[in-house]
């Protein structure tokens, strides 16, 4: 799970900081297949600030890729911790995810 929050985001995937230090840990147990809940206060924030969204998953994927996945393969899937938005049910509006 890494926070997609404003602030969040920059502070988790810093150097030895906990969304930083996940990847690594799976790759050493052997995990295959890579999922990430990219979590927002709300789906409607995430839809609205679409290029800021871009340049985080740019970032990710690039950090990911390093670690040895392929980024290609990993399902990014974006929720919301305070709607339920897109955890038992898809979110309508954001078909480009799968997840």
């Amino acid at each position: 799970m890494v926070a997609f929050g404003t602030g969040e985001f920059k502070i988790g995937i810093s150097k030895n900081r906990q969304s930083r230090e996940h990847a690594p840990l799976v790759q050493t147990l052997a995990v295959k297949q890579l999922s990430v809940a990219c979590k927002w206060s709300s789906i409607d924030v995430f839809v609205s600030c679409e290029r800021m969204v871009a340049q985080m998953m740019a970032e990710l994927s690039n950090y990911i890729k390093k670690v040895g996945y392929n980024p290609k393969s990993v399902v990014f899937m974006p929720i919301s911790r305070f709607n339920d938005d897109n955890i038992l049910e898809p979110f309508a509006s954001m078909p480009r995810f799968r997840g």
